[in-house]
């Protein structure tokens, strides 16, 4: 058993690969192998989480994922009575304190069989306190909310004081998506624990998963994937960031970065300056050799705090070779003013990184569509990162069936545009074409303000700044996991995105 952090590169298994995975196992393990492995990897768990519970609320569903609490109660049960353990074990049973076995699963007969013989009493209803709640109610093969009396259970352990270890999955969570269907979750709620089994799931570590599953641990029960059942998805890890250069180096070889985005106020009252110029400190603090700000209207003569960066007017850089030399971040701020710029910029730039008010024009017009896919046709790097909205319009639908399921959302999107998709919220989708995705490891809610986007996207604009595109993939995956690691490491107490531009280089 290990717990899971923003360091760890992971294989990610859905609900079908997961199932195959387990009958291969069952197949060349003696019977109930699997289950008494999880068992016991949850009852350690529980009494390392809480050394001291004077009562344990175990908590059991119908099936496997119950059939495993069951379990768990069983040894925790044995523990005390040899003096291991402290605590009341308090069992409750969505099939009443006498649940009739042949309605059980056979792996769960033998659990209650245990659960049993080790003198667990089955209760109807929960104890009126505890001080640890082990969440055993529906595990992967659920496929509906969780209603009746499971959802007052759930919702009691949610909205209560007692920190909750979750079997497998937290019960409301989907396993693929990340989508919850759970009572609302609260910032300042339990402090929730998952003990992942056998594999771990993509949702996880996006949309609600980070959320519902709190503090991620994982045992593969002594059965590693085979080789030919291929993952989901990847956990993308943060890593330590060291730039490399040889000493030969110069501004030159770096790599230049040309920003387009930061719509003046005079354009249309919509003042997004800000925009740019925050994309444009983030690239020359990533690395980038010379940065290029073209704003869109009127122009700040100059950045007083990076007067490094150099302005260019969108007529001089559109005369120029900056969007075939350079690569190129376009639309932060860029409002409606940079629509007219697009064809060009989509037609030239060897290297493009498309943001928000691009995004927009982009899903308003099939033609650039089709300009985009020209790009991928040949070779071309092209990266974009929507928000959930922003993806929605790319892909005309709504946030709720963007965020319904991530993982495919943003393959559809890399499929259909020939484009690496970063999709940015809670658990980063990073797909590109005929690629398994990534799910970015790193972040958390201090990156929930005005222009961390735009900082990101001038971090991706300075990862491929100086490359032939070769290894675009990579890059990108670890411009985001540095993106997210800043706020990880952040320890004032505010994050804005200028601030965030600025540590970048530190």
């Amino acid at each position: 058993m290990r717990r899971i952090t923003t360091t760890s590169r992971e294989p990610l298994f859905d609900t079908v690969t997961t199932r195959q995975i387990e009958t291969l196992a069952q197949a060349h393990l003696p019977e109930h192998t699997l289950m008494d492995r999880a068992g016991l990897a949850v009852a350690r768990l529980a009494a390392a989480i809480a050394p001291h519970a004077r009562t344990i609320w175990v908590a059991c569903g119908p099936g496997n994922n119950g059939g495993d609490g069951l379990r768990a109660a069983a040894y925790l049960a044995q523990w005390k009575r040899q003096g291991r353990g402290d605590g009341l074990v308090h069992l409750t049973h969505a099939m009443g304190t006498n649940p009739d076995p042949a309605r059980l699963p056979a792996d769960s007969r033998h659990a209650m069989a245990q659960a049993q013989a080790a003198g667990v009493l089955f209760h109807a209803e929960p104890p009126t306190q505890a001080d640890l709640v082990i969440d055993a109610l529906l595990g992967l093969g659920a496929r509906r909310p969780p209603e009746g009396q499971i959802g007052q259970w759930l919702h009691g352990m949610t909205t209560g004081r007692a920190p909750v270890l979750a079997v497998d999955l937290p019960t409301g969570l989907d396993a693929d998506t990340g989508s919850w269907s759970g009572p609302e979750l609260s910032a300042g709620g339990p402090v929730r624990h998952t003990l992942s089994l056998l594999t771990l799931k993509p949702g996880l570590f996006t949309a609600d998963g980070r959320d519902a599953a709190g503090i991620l641990w994982f045992d593969d029960l002594g059965v590693p994937a085979p080789d030919n059942c291929g993952p989901r998805a990847w956990l993308s890890p943060a890593v330590e960031w060291h730039p490399g250069r040889l000493h030969r180096s110069h501004k030159g070889t770096q790599g230049d970065v040309v920003v387009i985005g930061g719509q003046h106020v005079g354009v249309d009252g919509a003042g997004m300056i800000g925009a740019g110029i925050l994309a444009a400190r983030a690239a020359l603090t990533s690395g980038a050799g010379r940065v290029y700000l073209a704003q869109l209207g009127e122009t700040l003569p100059w950045d007083p705090v990076f007067p490094e960066l150099m302005m260019r007017s969108p007529d001089r850089l559109m005369r120029s070779q900056g969007l075939e030399s350079g690569s190129v971040v376009c639309g932060c701020g860029g409002g409606e003013a940079v629509t007219a710029l697009l064809p060009a910029v989509i037609s030239r730039s060897h290297r493009l990184v498309l943001d928000a008010d691009a995004l927009n024009a982009v899903a308003a017009d099939p033609a650039l569509h089709r300009r985009l896919r020209a790009r991928h046709e040949l070779g071309q790097v092209t990266v974009i990162t929507p928000h959930p909205l922003e993806a929605a319009r790319l892909l005309n639908s709504d946030t709720a069936t963007v965020m319904a399921d991530r993982l495919a959302a943003a393959e559809c999107l890399a499929e259909r545009l020939g484009v690496i998709c970063v999709l940015k919220g809670s658990g980063t989708v990073i797909a590109a074409p005929g690629q398994i995705p990534f799910i970015n490891a790193s972040g958390n809610p201090r990156l929930a303000t005005a222009g961390t986007g735009d900082v990101l996207a001038g971090m991706l604009g300075a990862a491929l700044a100086g490359t032939d595109g070769s290894d675009a993939l990579a890059q990108v995956r670890a411009a985001v996991a540095r993106h997210g690691a800043l706020a990880d490491h952040w320890t004032d107490a505010t994050l804005t995105a200028g601030r965030l531009a600025l540590a970048i280089s530190r």
